[in-house]
């Protein structure tokens, strides 16, 4: 599950830094403004990709593709890109788990073929 969630949000990283340069030509807001958001925002994608195994991890995640969908209020195009990443970030974590649930059974039954005692 960490592979995939951790790659979601690397596309994000990208996404998130085009938008702030939109943002730039299409809002009335500063760029010091735009970019401390984009920044913070990016910053956030970057940590969460280590944070995906602890407690929260995937639920601050969700809480980002939240915030993702919202940026559409200043970047329109964003509804869109937004609602694609929390696509991705659900399959992500979705397919995530059951390959993760595969790993673990394949592994029992090969310690179990192993060990015939």
């Amino acid at each position: 599950m960490r592979t995939l969630c951790a790659s979601t949000l690397i596309g994000e990283v990208f996404v998130i830094g085009f938008a702030g340069l939109v943002a730039m030509q299409l809002s009335d807001l500063s760029a010091a403004t735009i970019w401390t958001v984009s920044g913070i925002a990016m910053l956030l994608c970057v940590l969460l990709c280590g944070m995906l195994t602890r407690p929260g991890g995937i639920q601050l995640g969700w809480a980002l593709q939240i915030a993702l969908i919202a940026s559409g209020l200043v970047v329109p195009t964003m509804f869109f890109l937004g609602a694609v990443f929390t696509a991705l970030w659900w399959a992500s974590v979705h397919f995530g788990r059951k390959i993760d649930e595969a790993k673990a059974r394949w592994a029992a039954q090969a310690e179990a073929a192993a060990d015939p005692a």
